[in-house]
C-alpha cells in the first residue's frame, strides 16, 4: 500500500464515498464525495502527536472492535495508507462545546484545519473495479453461541469473536498480546467453534472458506503464546489451499483436539464456566465441555450497502447478496456492465491468495478493454420505433441498466435506446404497450419465422416416420 501511494499514477481517496455513477464503458462520469477530515493532507507529515496529546481518549476503537479505546484524532486503521488522522466531529469537544483544540496547538506543521468542508469530485474513468470487500456475521444473530440476541439475552463473558480474539492476541492490540479472562486470571481450556454463521440455512447456506484455516492459526497462536488446551468444534475440516492440509496436521501435531459435530451447537454458563453441547457426528452421543473461553469462528457476508452499491454502479446480486459475475467460470471478474470488473471478497466468500488473483484480473481485464481503445458489444440490443412510440416512458423506469433515456424529437419527447448500456434482456420490448421497443434478432416476423421453421421440420418428420403420433 505504501508502493501505492507513493506511486505518481496514482490518486487515493480514502476516506470518500461514491454518491453517482453515470454514462458507460470507456466515458464513466464519477461523482465522489471527499469528506472532511479537519486535517489537512497536504501538510500532515503523520507523525501522531496530535492523536497522542488529544486529551479525550475514551470513544470505543473501531479498528479494536470496543475492545480498546481511541482518541478523538485518529487513525482509523493501523496501517492507513495515506497516514492522515481524521478527527471524529461527533465527539470532538470542539465542536461540541467550542473548547480545546489541543491538537492544532501541539501540531507543528499547522495541519489542523476545524473549517474544512466536505468536498465534491466529478472524475472521468474508462473503467471500473469494485473492491469492497465483506462483513463480518454478527453472532447476536444465532444466540445459541452466547453471544447474546440484542432483544434481552445477555452475551456471555468470554465469548468472543475471531476478529475479537484476533486483537487480544495481537501485540499490538489493546491487551498487547495478554489474553485474560473477565476476572483477571489465564484461560487453561479455550474452544474454537467452526462454521458460526456459515452452512447454516437459518442464515448464511454458503461455506464462507476462510473460517477452517484461520481457526487453525488462532489454535496454533493459542498453543505457542497462552500454553492453553485447545478443542476445535468443526462441522468438515476443508483445507483445500496449497500447504493447507500440512497446516492442518502440524496443529493437530502441537495438541489440538479436534470434534466433529453437525446439526445444533449450544454455548451455556455453568459453575462459572462455559459449557459447550453438541452432538458427535460419529456416535450419534451428546458430547459436553466445559470451558474458559469461547471463539466463534465467523464466516463472511456481503456489505451492509451491497445492494444500494450495486444500484449505484449498474450490475446484479447474486442469491447470497454478493456482487453478481457475468460468468462463474468464462467471465469471473467481468459484470453485466460493460467496463465494470469485480475483485476480492465483494464476489464473494475466498481467501487472501485468491483475493489477490482475482484482484490482478481484474487490473489485467480493465488494463487491456483500455489499451483496446475500442469496445465490442453483442449485437442483440434492443431499440425504439420512434413512428410508434408514444413517449409513455414505460420502457425508462423498467430499463435495469439504466439505458433507455427521453430525447426530444420535433415537439415530443420518446425514448432512446444507449446500445452501449443495453444488454438485450428484452424487459422494454416485452412491457411496451404500443410495441414500439423491439431487440434485434427477435423481431415478431423473424420469431414468427422461427416457429414456422421449427413446426415444418416437426410435420415433415411425422410424415415420413413409420410411427404415427398418438
Amino acid at each position: 500500500m505504501v508502493s501505492v501511494g507513493r506511486h505518481e499514477n496514482i490518486t487515493l481517496l480514502s476516506y470518500s464515498q461514491v454518491e453517482s455513477i453515470s454514462g458507460y464503458v470507456g466515458n464513466f462520469e464519477v461523482r465522489v464525495r471527499k469528506k472532511a477530515r479537519y486535517v489537512d493532507e497536504d501538510l500532515c507529515t503523520g507523525c501522531g502527536t496530535c492523536v497522542e496529546k488529544c486529551p479525550w481518549k475514551r470513544i470505543p476503537s473501531e479498528f479494536d472492535l470496543g475492545l480498546g479505546n481511541r482518541s478523538v484524532i485518529y487513525f482509523p486503521f493501523a496501517q492507513a495508507v495515506p497516514r492522515v488522522p481524521v478527527i471524529d466531529a461527533e465527539n470532538c469537544v470542539y465542536f461540541q462545546k467550542g473548547k480545546c483544540r489541543a491538537c492544532e496547538k501541539f501540531c507543528q506543521t499547522k495541519a489542523i484545519n476545524f473549517e474544512q468542508k466536505d468536498q465534491i469530485l466529478e472524475l472521468e474513468v474508462g473503467t471500473i473495479i469494485l473492491a469492497t470487500g465483506f462483513k463480518d456475521f454478527n453472532p447476536s444473530r444465532a444466540p445459541q453461541y452466547g453471544y447474546g440476541d440484542g432483544n434481552g439475552r445477555p452475551r456471555l463473558d468470554n465469548v468472543y469473536t475471531s476478529m475479537e480474539f484476533e486483537r487480544l492476541i495481537n501485540s499490538g492490540g489493546p491487551t498487547a498480546g495478554k489474553v485474560l479472562l473477565k476476572d483477571g486470571s489465564k484461560p487453561e481450556r479455550i474452544a474454537i467453534l467452526h462454521c458460526v454463521g456459515s452452512r447454516d440455512k437459518e442464515v448464511h447456506e454458503y461455506c464462507s472458506r476462510v473460517c477452517c484455516m484461520y481457526s487453525l492459526k488462532l489454535a496454533q497462536l493459542v498453543r505457542d503464546y497462552i500454553g492453553a488446551e485447545v478443542i476445535e468444534f468443526y462441522r468438515d475440516m476443508r483445507a483445500f489451499g496449497k500447504e493447507y492440509e500440512s497446516f492442518y496436521h502440524r496443529v493437530e501435531n502441537a495438541g489440538v483436539r479436534f470434534a466433529r459435530f453437525d446439526k445444533d451447537i449450544q454455548v451455556s454458563q455453568h459453575d462459572g464456566k462455559l459449557k459447550v453441547s453438541v452432538i458427535d457426528v460419529f456416535t450419534g452421543k451428546l458430547i459436553e465441555e466445559l470451558v474458559d473461553l469461547v471463539v466463534l469462528s465467523t464466516g463472511m457476508e456481503p456489505q451492509s450497502d451491497q445492494a444500494e452499491t450495486a444500484r449505484i454502479f449498474g450490475i446484479s446480486l447474486s442469491p447470497d447478496g454478493f456482487f453478481l459475475e457475468k460468468h462463474p467460470k468464462l467471465a469471473p471478474v467481468e459484470t453485466a456492465t460493460d467496463g465494470v470488473f469485480l475483485a476480492g471478497t465483494c464476489q464473494g466468500p475466498k481467501d487472501i491468495p485468491d483475493s489477490v488473483a482475482q484482484g490482478g484480473a481484474a487490473a489485467a481485464a480493465a488494463l487491456s478493454l483500455m489499451d483496446a481503445g475500442q469496445v465490442t458489444l453483442e449485437p442483440f440490443t434492443a431499440y425504439i420505433d420512434q413512428d410508434r412510440c408514444s413517449g409513455c416512458r414505460t420502457c425508462e423506469g423498467l430499463c435495469p441498466y439504466g439505458a433507455i433515456e427521453m430525447v426530444p424529437v420535433g415537439d415530443k419527447q420518446l425514448a432512446h435506446v444507449n446500445e452501449v448500456l443495453c444488454k438485450g434482456c428484452g424487459a422494454c420490448a416485452a412491457a411496451c404497450p404500443a410495441g414500439a421497443a423491439t431487440q434485434h434478432g427477435f423481431t415478431q416476423p423473424q420469431i414468427l419465422a422461427e416457429i414456422e421453421g421449427a413446426l415444418f421440420e416437426l410435420l415433415g418428420t411425422v410424415k415420413e416416420s413409420p410411427v404415427q403420433p398418438l
